[in-house]
């Protein structure tokens, strides 16, 4: 039935009169936050049907969508994770409960590829196991306040993608932890470490999250980074990511992680490759 003939069908006033039930009926079951939370879901969600005015049909594909998103999911992938970061609802969330004063280093996602347990270096060792191919790179810098003080035994646990795309997190063995790792701040808030330059990688594009980029005109492509989640007593925890000035997704990440302050250059020199940067943690 075309839009306009559904419009004709349906009085406005029974329409509105659904929503106000279903808002009632929420307001005499409970209080607090829970109550809040879906009284808003309700509202909005009912404003989305109102604004698209699905059919029937295309109102089962979205119910059909979702439950094959939930049966994608097990223990080794979280394909709501994935359809909540390519929205952009993750970073929206991550936005908000992780606002800033103005010269801390800005946060980004967790990913779905920490792997926790990773083994502690001294500053100065190589994160790369074996033959890890890629090319090699010192990064340095400083884990410092708001007021660019030194923050002594500030904890860095590191993990990126390998040369080949892949995280150590999704090794089937389980025990690979390549290019992880945890390095631990001097008295003077200096860290360094040797890793490989990390590499574009796209995100798993073989479940519904992928097919729903397929059908908007969208790729699953992430900008190379590497991830960071710096800790420290008697600050917050900060979860970012240093992404690649010259990768070639950086407008377009799958989950809108950049950030431009986190955009960074690796200098070529005689030893190889370098990246320097200092890292602005916030007092709790």
């Amino acid at each position: 039935m075309p839009k306009s003939a559904r419009a004709e069908v349906q009085p406005a006033s029974l329409e509105d009169e659904i929503t106000q039930a279903a808002i009632e009926r929420l307001q005499e079951g409970g209080a607090g936050r829970m109550q809040e939370m879906m009284i808003s879901l309700t509202r909005h969600l009912h404003g989305f049907i109102r604004d698209v005015e699905p059919t029937e049909e295309e109102w089962m594909a979205a119910i059909r969508f979702l439950t094959a998103t939930g049966k994608k999911c097990d223990d080794q992938r979280q394909e709501f994770i994935l359809l909540s970061d390519t929205l952009g609802a993750t970073m929206l969330v991550d936005a908000i409960n992780h606002r800033k004063p103005g010269g801390a280093t800005e946060s980004s996602v967790l990913g779905p590829f920490y792997r926790e347990g990773a083994p502690d270096y001294e500053n100065g060792a190589d994160l790369a196991e074996g033959e890890t191919g890629g090319e090699s790179v010192l990064v340095s810098g400083r884990v410092v306040d708001l007021e660019g003080g030194p923050i002594a035994g500030a904890v860095l646990d590191i993990w990126q993608t390998a040369p080949d795309a892949i995280y150590a997190a999704q090794d089937p063995s389980g025990s690979s932890y390549n290019l992880c790792g945890r390095i631990t701040t001097e008295d003077d808030g200096r860290y360094w470490f040797r890793t490989r330059k990390p590499v574009s990688y796209t995100v798993p594009g073989d479940g519904p999250v992928g097919a729903m980029l397929e059908a908007a005109g969208r790729h699953n492509w992430r900008p190379a980074h590497i991830h960071f989640m710096l800790s420290a007593a008697g600050y917050e925890t900060l979860v970012t990511q240093l992404f690649t000035d010259d990768d070639p997704y950086l407008d377009t990440d799958a989950v809108f992680g950049v950030k431009d302050s986190l955009v960074v250059h690796y200098e070529r020199g005689d030893e190889g490759l370098r990246l320097d940067h200092d890292f602005v943690m916030t007092a709790t």
